[in-house]
């Protein structure tokens, strides 16, 4: 007979089976990314938050309170990517609703595990200001408003987590009919389809029933059914809205509402995550005094950061985080340090892989290196300790990968130093802002000049296709090399010296003076020789610098100033 209420020991084995699932599929999530390139990242941030919640309930008591407390705090402080953040956000709503069931003396029964459920999909909804459909969100949503049907009409645990489970996979399939993007690629959303698996690991442990097989990663189904992960906020142009104001904001919880609504008359891209009185606060704005004024009206601001967007490079056109695969041992490279004197008031943590990378960004300045980049995100928890390990008590953190952005974003929150996190989207953008460092200045004000060095960069990167695809660049085939500008793919081509010379030329303009180019582990002095003799013969005046950076998965990074 299936229980009729979710203890807290069952709660623990739905947490440790979901991880296991997540795990399981997570070769076939990573292989199916819209993106042919080799390093699909949705399967792997999503195991890897799961991991860090699993970690994070070891040594805690089958007792809801702690145990809840535990998987909340161990959700935020493991959350890699887009995926592991908003899953940090549907954990909280869950253990939020179960903590205080079990304060009340009672053990979640099917009512609560709906209302727990609703909890968590407008946790995700609060998250963003303005939320699109067709991703992660819609599919929590469809799924707790069937799981509160069924408990309404008197369902059992096992009723409401069929209910959430059919809705669930009902919504992933129609997510490409609500998201054009989706459609056009021909894909369902990859969030979505690694959180269905928590309903799995919850019907596992209710009734028994086995957790789905993960197929063969050979076995992959054509596009059509490819997964994708999409971005569950609305994009705007940067070049409308000049400056990106970010602060942390101590307000009760009733009064966020308004705040919300203020700042929605004043710009885009709002993101507004938190909780219990404290408040992680985003808004691209032409309106700096506007957005603290906001604040100011409702609560006390602080940790203020204010970048001007102007001179930035736009964000990647596609609605979709860029794929990540581990690299084994890429998590083994300790943290590089560099001295800091009596008199440095801010400090520098980066992330990178590649020995050389790391070389080069010690070099530019930076005080902590964590293992990370395209080949692997770090958690929220690593790059806290590597920001708590500095004496200075503001600390700038370059995340080099636009994946690693929301997870650096969290960091602030977690620490007592005043922490800037600088957007950079590639190491060759990292290894520009930290031209404008000042080791005397603060967070804030590094993180305003940081930003506009890194902007001043145009970026480019060399991958070999996984798998079959489409591009704006034409068709791709397994093998197939990629050059991929700062638009998305720009050249498909059959060897990589040419994908390499063909990208060069379309992001080249007559306003470039200097390329820098880092070259990857699969590398070779030929074909960086053809490279570098293709650039001399068609833009004479372009000064060509190669530096060894020893990064996985691609070839050559590309910097162009």
């Amino acid at each position: 007979m299936a229980p009729l209420v979710l203890d807290a020991a069952t709660l623990r084995r739905v947490i440790v089976g979901f991880h296991g699932g997540l795990a399981d599929h997570r070769q076939v999530i990573d292989n199916l990314n819209v993106y042919p390139v080799p390093d699909g990242d949705t399967g792997t941030n999503m195991t890897l938050t799961m991991k860090s919640v699993v970690e994070s309930l070891d040594g805690v008591a089958d007792d809801l309170e702690p145990l809840c407390a535990a998987l909340a705090h161990g959700a935020l402080m493991g959350a890699r990517g887009n995926s592991g953040v908003i899953l940090a956000q549907i954990l909280r709503g869950v253990s939020g609703v179960f903590r205080d069931a079990a304060a009340a003396g009672s053990v979640p029964d099917a009512p609560v595990v709906a209302q727990a459920l609703a909890a968590a999909s407008d946790g995700a909804y609060s998250a963003v200001a303005r939320p699109v459909e067709g991703t992660i969100l819609t599919v929590i949503r469809e799924a707790s408003e069937s799981a509160q049907a069924a408990a309404a009409a008197g369902g059992g645990l096992t009723e409401v987590f069929d209910a959430a489970r059919d809705r669930g996979y009902d919504a992933l399939e129609r997510t490409p009919e609500m998201l054009a993007v989706l459609a056009e690629a021909g894909v369902v959303d990859a969030g979505g389809a690694g959180l269905l698996l928590l309903f799995d690991a919850c019907l596992a442990e209710i009734d028994g029933r086995p957790m789905p097989e993960a197929p063969e990663p050979s076995a992959a189904p054509a596009p059509a059914a490819v997964a994708s992960e999409a971005v569950p906020v609305e994009e705007s142009s940067i070049a409308d809205l000049r400056y990106e104001v970010m602060f942390l904001l101590d307000a009760p919880d009733p009064s966020v509402d308004g705040f919300k609504a203020a700042w929605q008359q004043i710009g885009d891209s709002i993101v507004v995550v938190g909780g219990d009185g404290i408040w992680n606060c985003h808004i691209h704005t032409d309106d700096i005094g506007a957005a603290i004024e906001a604040g100011i009206a409702v609560g006390r601001p602080h940790r203020i950061q204010i970048t001007d967007l102007l001179d930035q490079a736009a964000e990647h056109s596609e609605s979709f985080m860029a794929p990540d695969e581990p690299v084994a041992g890429a998590g083994a490279e300790p943290p590089a340090a560099v001295e800091i004197t009596e008199d440095d008031r801010c400090s520098v943590v980066a992330v990178g892989a590649g020995a050389g990378v790391v070389d080069i960004l010690m070099s530019m300045g930076a005080h902590r290196v964590v293992a990370g980049g395209q080949s692997m995100n770090p958690s929220t928890a690593e790059l806290l300790a590597a920001v708590d390990s500095l004496p200075t008590g503001h600390v700038v953190v370059l995340p080099n990968n636009k994946n690693i952005i929301p997870v650096a974003e969290q960091v602030d929150g977690e620490t007592e130093r005043m922490v800037g996190v600088v957007p950079t989207r590639s190491v060759v953008e990292g290894i520009s802002s930290l031209l404008a460092f000042s080791p005397g200045a603060t967070a804030a004000q590094n993180s305003e000049a940081m930003a506009a060095a890194a902007g001043s960069v145009t970026h480019g990167e060399v991958t070999q296709a996984v798998r079959d695809a489409s591009s704006s660049a034409g068709p791709i085939t397994t093998g197939d090399w990629l050059g991929i500008g700062p638009d998305g793919i720009a050249a498909v081509e059959s060897d990589v010296a040419a994908a390499a010379t063909a990208l060069l030329d379309t992001i080249i303009d007559d306003d470039h003076e200097l390329l820098t180019v880092l070259t990857g582990t699969d590398a070779d002095a030929a074909t960086t020789g053809a490279i570098v003799g293709h650039v001399a013969e068609h833009h004479p005046d372009v000064e060509v610098e190669v530096t060894e950076g020893g990064q996985p998965l691609y070839p050559y990074y590309f910097g162009l100033e």
